[in-house]
């Protein structure tokens, strides 16, 4: 799983004309709804409302597009503003420390050497050089950029049925805990999972479930090594039960992992900006066929998505 772009003013590449400054021009302005609430308290409902999409999916898009948590984002300006007003002389300490909302000022003290480097009584007393978060906004960037192979399937109520292990988030490379995860079930395991699949995808899959709406690097995951079945799952196998509803199906083929971690990157930073959906809560899905780090794999990645609304 790929964690999108990096910081200052990202860029939306390959998006198309008809379908991405809408977007765009919302999630501006729930950036500016930021700048306004900085010394109050900043409402995600209220910003996915003036992003005219669900507090689920603002989420999801912004850490995509952003390559940090909403709240990564939202802490670093705070104290960003913060670090000016100290340096200014602006009130006490504990005033600044209140009004970028610390309840104390050993809170604010850990909270700004965590950003800054050094603590806030030093670098008002010192002039010291502080970190800065610049002001985030997002861009229309329209390039001859390769069309995505997609479709959209309505699928009725299955299960997942297998295997699942609780594991940390990677962005870039092999997730080592996943690795050895798979490497830990017995193949009269994975056999009697492959028997039970009955519908797309088919065969084992991968799916990634219960995700941090942050998607920080480092948050835990439900991983699922497992098949989608119509069946009532057996009492000894894992199981999820998935409702019915609307998925949107990518394909792509490349290298591994790299191809699949940027296919999951590019759906939320070129996909959804550009079409009428928007991501909503349940399994990310991975069909792949087994290859060895550098080879090249076809797959099939599973997204739940509803209609956005106009």
């Amino acid at each position: 799983m790929s964690g999108g772009a990096g910081r200052g003013a990202p860029s939306v590449e390959g998006v198309r004309k008809e379908g991405g400054p809408g977007m765009l021009k919302r999630l501006n302005e729930a950036m500016d709804r930021i700048e306004e609430c900085l010394d109050g308290e900043i409402d995600v409902g209220e910003l996915a409302r003036t992003a005219m999409t669900s507090e689920y999916h603002l989420r999801r898009l912004f850490s995509a597009l952003a390559g940090m948590p909403l709240s990564e984002y939202v802490r670093r300006r705070r104290l960003t503003v913060a670090g000016a007003e100290v340096l200014a002389g602006t009130g006490t300490l504990l005033d600044v420390a209140v009004r970028y909302g610390y309840t104390s000022g050993e809170a604010f003290a850990r909270a700004f050497r965590a950003v800054h480097g050094v603590g806030p009584g030093e670098a008002r007393r010192t002039g010291a050089a502080l970190r800065s978060q610049p002001r985030m906004s997002f861009r229309l960037v329209v390039e001859g950029s390769t069309s995505m192979r997609y479709r959209v399937v309505e699928k009725e109520a299955f299960h997942l049925v297998g295997r699942k292990a609780r594991v940390p988030l990677v962005h870039e490379g092999v997730n080592p805990t996943i690795a050895a995860f798979v490497q830990s079930i017995g193949q009269d395991i994975s056999l009697r999972v492959h028997q039970l699949s009955d519908q797309e995808p088919e065969g084992i899959v991968s799916a990634c479930d219960g995700l941090d709406p942050s998607r920080a690097e480092g948050t835990q995951l439900d991983y699922w090594h497992a098949a989608l079945s119509g069946q009532e799952p057996p009492e000894d196998l894992d199981a999820l039960f998935v409702p019915a509803g609307t998925w949107a199906v990518f394909e792509n083929t490349g290298p591994y992992p790299q191809a699949l971690q940027e296919l999951w990157r590019d759906v939320f930073t070129q996909w959804f900006p550009s079409n009428p959906y928007r991501s909503r809560p349940g399994p990310e899905i991975l069909r792949t066929r087994p290859a060895e780090v550098g080879d090249a794999t076809d797959a099939a990645l599973w997204i739940p998505v509803e209609r956005a609304e106009p």
